[in-house]
């Protein structure tokens, strides 16, 4: 008997190894088939942690004082902690990869100073970007054990996790003595010279200071006298994030000029991104990250804010860190908050960025699917292109995104911009928004919550809605676009309509990586069309044809196709079956709809 049995859980032995082997052997092949992949065949998803799900309540206070003002946690106010954290994000992953979604940006999940006031204004850094501890976790999002739950489950999925990255600012720490009761006034480097005390008729110091060796800055005290108030000493880690020394102390930021790299970020601590100590910090931190837990890429919060020699530094150092990592595909990109692709685009020739968060294309995508604009608005826009660093090349890694946490969601902005419409109109022009970031060149990023038709009122803190049955007012109170879902429902209809579309382009690899031919376009809504156009040039099925209508009313037009593009199949709507002439198709698309014509042998 004892011996049966010792075969018996002998074999159990064995088969237990061979499954963990066989497990072990396919999240291998999942990491290395998502290493391959490159960033525009991604469809992101963007989330907070705090508001995506909460998979661990005991977390919620994050390890502080059950008070509110101690551990930020109040789930009844917008500005506060409301529990959810990385384990809650780990079992939803079904969730977003059944929506279509391939890659998952996270907002900041670095340990914060967990409340602030500034003024009037108290509130938590739910959002993450009051960073006192850029090495950890914060606890009220979980700690390294679920930082590295969530990668390896994401990656054993073939799904790859972006980290939201800040290295223009840290929390609030910093005080200056001449402003007791709030902020100090930007104080310019022309009137407060680094070498003079308080002005430029102060007392001499940091002598020798030219800008270049940092070793002759000693004192911080040329434009106010900064400190760091009792208890607060060792505050932030690492450590050199103590020293006032590595900040810029120049008093508020008035995001103009000189002070929107110089001057502090709506009170937060602005780092002297010059000083060769401050480069190298925080390469070491975020080289550290890429090495701790594999992660697949940065989105890097206020590029605008940080002087162009950091970025040129920090941003080959992280690809390098990446590629000695095995990843070879990591995408960085840049928040430059600005609807102008001059703008944008100089920080792909200047600065070194890869790519940039795509603010033009919100702009534009959400204004023609509103109706405020004709089509020829979205040709202008993709006319830009050329302007970035290496082109369409470049273009084609932009992250696309139709509205986020800090200006609000495109249902938001087609409400106000449809006062009277219906909700079957809402839903038509949000799918259609949707579509144009679908099919368009660029790299689709959902905003959490958008699938579930939340729209909000708008503005910071409104558009942060709990994705489960919510204890804040405003998100309680809101019907989404489409009437409320059961949480996390995968049956709502804007779920089910952008599940479609990444279906569609995941199985196109034109419509992932195709070089884009804008094909029609007025000055009025209606009629836009492009087409994503593959390596073979057009012939033999390389040419999938999109067809948008952004008015009320059907259309109908010729519309200019590769040559050789004769036969089409519909991949999506009422195509037709062959073309009118070579280089000539017949279109009719109906009213706030779109159609996906592919070429075919």
């Amino acid at each position: 008997m004892r011996k049966r049995t010792a075969v018996r859980n002998g074999l159990h032995a064995m088969a237990a190894a061979a499954s963990l082997l066989i497990a072990s052997n396919a999240s291998a092949d999942s990491l290395a088939d998502l290493r391959q992949r490159l960033p525009q065949d991604e469809v992101i998803y963007f989330l907070l942690p705090d508001r995506f799900a909460n998979g661990d309540p005991s977390n919620d206070h994050g390890g502080y004082l059950a008070e509110r003002l101690k551990s930020g946690f109040d789930p009844a106010d917008t500005d506060f902690y409301h529990g959810g954290d990385l384990a809650g994000v780990t079992q939803r992953l079904d969730y977003i990869q059944g929506l279509g979604a391939t890659a998952v940006w996270l907002a900041p999940v670095f340990k914060n100073k967990p409340v602030q006031s500034d003024g009037n204004y108290t509130g938590a850094a739910h959002h993450g970007y009051w960073i006192t501890d850029f090495t950890t976790v914060d606890p009220h999002f979980g700690d390294e054990a679920s930082m590295r739950a969530l990668v390896e489950a994401a990656h054993a999925r073939g799904m790859k996790v972006y980290l939201d990255i800040v290295a223009n600012h840290t929390a609030d720490v910093i005080q200056y003595r001449e402003c007791p009761e709030g902020r100090c006034a930007y104080r310019s480097r022309a009137d407060y010279p680094y070498t003079r005390r308080g002005g430029g008729g102060g007392a001499p110091i940091n002598d020798g200071f030219d800008g270049r060796d940092f070793s002759r800055l000693t004192g911080p005290d040329y434009a106010y006298t900064p400190y760091v108030p009792a208890g607060e000493e060792n505050a932030k880690v690492p450590a050199w994030l103590n020293d006032p020394i590595h900040y810029h102390n120049r008093g508020e930021s008035t995001f103009a000029g000189e002070s929107s790299l110089d001057g502090d970020f709506a009170g937060l601590d602005d780092l002297l991104t010059e000083d060769p100590v401050v480069i190298q910090g925080m390469i070491d931190v975020f080289g550290g990250w890429i090495d701790k837990y594999g992660i697949d890429g940065f989105r890097i919060d206020t590029a605008r804010h940080v002087n162009p020699a950091f970025w040129q530094a920090f941003i080959p150092a992280m690809i390098a860190r990446a590629e000695a990592k095995g990843i070879p595909n990591f995408h960085i990109f840049g928040e430059v908050y600005d609807p102008d692709p001059a703008v944008t685009a100089r920080f792909t020739r200047v600065d070194g960025y890869p790519a940039v968060l795509d603010f033009p294309f919100q702009k534009q995508a959400v204004d023609a699917a509103s109706g405020k604009v004709g089509t020829d608005a979205l040709a202008k826009l993709f006319d830009a292109d050329t302007i970035y660093d290496k082109g369409a090349d470049t273009a084609a890694i932009l992250p696309t995104f139709l509205g986020n946490h800090d200006m609000g969601r495109v249902g938001f902005f087609l409400k106000q911009a449809n006062l009277n419409a219906s909700d079957a109109e809402l839903q038509s022009r949000i799918a259609l928004a949707h579509a144009l970031m679908m099919f368009s060149r660029g790299v689709p990023t959902l905003y959490y919550g958008d699938e579930q038709g939340f729209a909000g009122a708008g503005g910071y803190g409104n558009s942060r809605q709990d994705m489960w049955p919510s204890q804040t007012p405003v998100y309680a109170n809101e019907t989404p676009v489409g009437g409320r879902q059961p949480a996390y429902s995968t049956d709502a209809p804007l779920y089910r309509a952008i599940s479609e579309m990444a279906r569609i382009r995941a199985a196109e690899p034109a419509l992932r990586r195709g070089r884009q031919v804008v094909r029609a376009y007025g000055d009025k809504p209606g009629l836009f069309a492009i087409s994503r156009i593959g390596q073979d040039g057009g012939e033999g099925g390389g040419e999938i044809l999109i067809l948008f209508n952004t008015s009320t009313t059907p259309v109908a037009a010729q519309v200019e196709v590769e040559p050789g593009s004769l036969r089409w199949q519909g991949l999506r709507g009422d195509c037709a079956v062959q073309s009118s002439a070579p280089a000539s198709v017949a279109v009719r698309v109906p009213p706030l709809d779109y159609l996906v014509c592919k070429s075919v042998p």
